[in-house]
Order: structure tokens, then sequence, then C-alpha cells
């Protein structure tokens, strides 16, 4: 594990106490009419309080906006076990065609070498066990072999985080929970930062002459996995996939104004590449960087995200980012003045004035 943390952090030092009616439950249309907190990195000052779509006057020619373009492709899949109990796959990445690595509910009773059936002809095979909280490698068939990735695909659900309980056809879901410059299939959840961007925006900020670099960190399981030990930094991330191209580096290097990311996706991608200050590393890999407070950022001045879980890894590197009272005011601010929160939720800007 890739970490720079400070001694003894506390759980509770980065819980707070979210109502379920600031959780959103649908995104707002238009995407870019979100709210939007600015919020100063060198101070922790609250700047404003307006709309994502002004994110535009707050963006100069010259900055680069990094942007992850997973894509999402997890889905999940509903079974009958043969006693006729309902089994869950929570497919969250493909390994091969038809074989995906999932978490399965309940996992206690799906063993290496069982198999299932699923609608449509679809049946499911437990090739292998990979951690003790429903951790599975499954092969999928069907019928026509070549039709097997296909047929998950359709059968299958978009695999919302379960603090959405609104229902949605999944035709619409699919749609909201993706970010309008995804690419790059082998995601598990969106970075959902990027969800306030429309393609209406985005050109008005490159025709402003902000550049864009893109990268590729496809989320895993391990974002689902909450901090369970009081002591944080016992805390360990699973491993997820990054991609940095050659042309995003050699921006970073180039860039003379402030370099911005777009979710904490982006973030963790740009530090884990990290060979320097502004300079970044070029290729794929894995990384599993723990940002908790006292990390030397290098590359990302500033960090566009949205109001995160509590007691999660994502808080956690928002405060270590902006400053723990900073983010602990600023997400104060937000729930009195009816922000919302998580996934769907509304945005802040922690920025860094303008070079």
């Amino acid at each position: 594990m890739d970490t720079l943390s400070e001694p003894s952090l506390l759980l509770s030092d980065f819980d707070y106490d979210l109502p379920t009616d600031r959780i959103a439950q649908q995104p707002r249309e238009p995407r870019d009419e979100s709210r939007l907190l600015i919020v100063d990195r060198q101070d922790g000052r609250i700047a404003k309080d307006t709309q994502f779509k002004d994110i535009y006057d707050y963006l100069n020619p010259g900055d680069l906006l990094v942007l992850n373009e997973t894509k999402v492709n997890a889905r999940r899949l509903f079974a009958v076990s043969a006693g006729g109990g309902k089994i869950e796959f929570f497919l969250t990445h493909r390994i091969a065609p038809g074989r995906w690595q999932a978490l399965a509910r309940p996992g206690r009773k799906l063993h290496p070498g069982m198999t299932v059936q699923l609608e449509d002809g679809l049946s499911a095979h437990i090739v292998d066990k990979t951690d003790d909280r429903g951790g599975r490698v499954v092969q999928f068939s069907c019928e026509s072999e070549s039709d097997v990735d296909i047929l998950i695909d359709r059968v299958g659900r978009t695999p919302l985080p379960p603090y959405i309980t609104a229902q949605s056809s999944d035709q619409v879901v699919r749609g909201q929970y993706q970010t309008v410059y995804a690419r790059n299939p082998g995601s598990a959840a969106a970075p959902t930062a990027g969800l306030h961007f429309t393609d209406g925006l985005m050109r008005s900020i490159e025709e402003k002459g902000v550049k864009i670099a893109r990268l590729t960190l496809h989320v895993g399981i391990g974002t689902f996995r909450p901090i369970v030990c009081d002591d944080i930094t016992q805390h360990v991330m699973h491993a997820e996939e990054v991609e940095i191209p050659e042309e995003t580096a050699s921006a970073v290097e180039s860039t003379t104004g402030n370099i911005i990311a777009v979710g904490t996706t982006s973030l963790r991608a740009l530090e884990s590449a990290a060979i320097g200050k502004r300079k970044v590393r070029t290729g794929r890999y894995s990384t599993s960087l723990y940002v908790t407070p006292g990390y030397k950022f290098q590359v990302a001045d500033s960090l566009i995200t949205n109001f995160h879980m509590p007691r999660s890894t994502l808080l956690v590197l928002v405060s270590a980012f902006a400053g723990r009272q900073a983010i602990t005011n600023a997400y104060q601010y937000a729930l009195e003045g009816e922000y919302r929160f998580l996934s769907f939720g509304d945005a802040m800007f922690i920025r860094k004035e303008a070079h």
C-alpha cells in the first residue's frame, strides 16, 4: 500500500451526521444546474455559492482540466438458488469473455464449483473465491457463447450505490450514471464529480482556452467498502487500474495555469503517477494509493468533487487536500444550505487562485 499520513488519525474525525433527506436520489436536469460551493484551498474560505455551470467563470486560459474517462460497465444480476433463495451478483469488472470479478450475496452459499441459473438462459459458474466478503470469480455461459457478454449487458441492471433507492428504468439510469465523456469500459462506479458536465459546458470551457487532459482510473470494489478501523492509517485500499496517456503527461508538465482534477479518481490517478512536481509517468499500472492528511500533493492544484459519505476514504482524501477544518466548515455550510449529497448530489470546487 502506498501511503503517507499522520499517525493516529481517528475515524471519528471524519464523521458527520448526514440526514437521509440530504442524499440525492435523482440528478438535477440539466446536469450543470446542480449547485456549486467554491472553497479557497489556501485559507478554507467559502468564496461563492452558485450553480455548477458558473465554474466557467472560475477557470482561466492556460488551466488544465483533468478528466477520468472510465465508463461504468458493471452490472447487477439476479438468480434463484436450488432452495429458492435470492442470489445477487454485482459484476465489478470483466476479466475475459464471459468471466467477471463479482461480489455475490449471500456469498457464504456460493462456493467454487457451483452453478446457478439466471434469466434468459444465462448460467453462472463459480470459478474461485477471492475473499470472505462475497468476492468471487464467475464464468457466465449461454447457449450461444458468442452472445454471453451481450446477454449480460441486456439482462443486467446498472449498479447504483445502495443509498440511491429511487426507482427509475434501467435505460434512464444508464444515461444518468455516466459522464458525457466516458470512453473506456471497466468501472464499477461512476466518477461522480464529472456527472455535472454537459457537452455544451465542455465546449465553452475549451473555447475559453482551458486545456483538457484525459486519463483512466477504473473504480473498483474498494469504493464500496467503508473504513472500519478506528485508526484510519490502518485501512488498506484495494488496487485499481490506471492508465496515463503520453499526451496527458505532456499536458501536465507544460501547463502554466492551474491543474484541476475532476473528481477524487482523477486526483488519485495523478498523484499515484507523480514522479516529481507537476510530472507524471505514463502507461498502465495498478494503484493502491491511500491519501490521508499529511500527504504532500505534487500534481493537482485544485479539485472538483461531490460531497462524500461520512467515514469514507473519499472524505479523508478531500480533507487531506483542503484541510480538515475547511472541509468540516464547508460540509456544515452545505448541510445547513440544503445542498444535495453523494453521487447524484451537488458539487464543490476546492480552488487555488490563478497564477
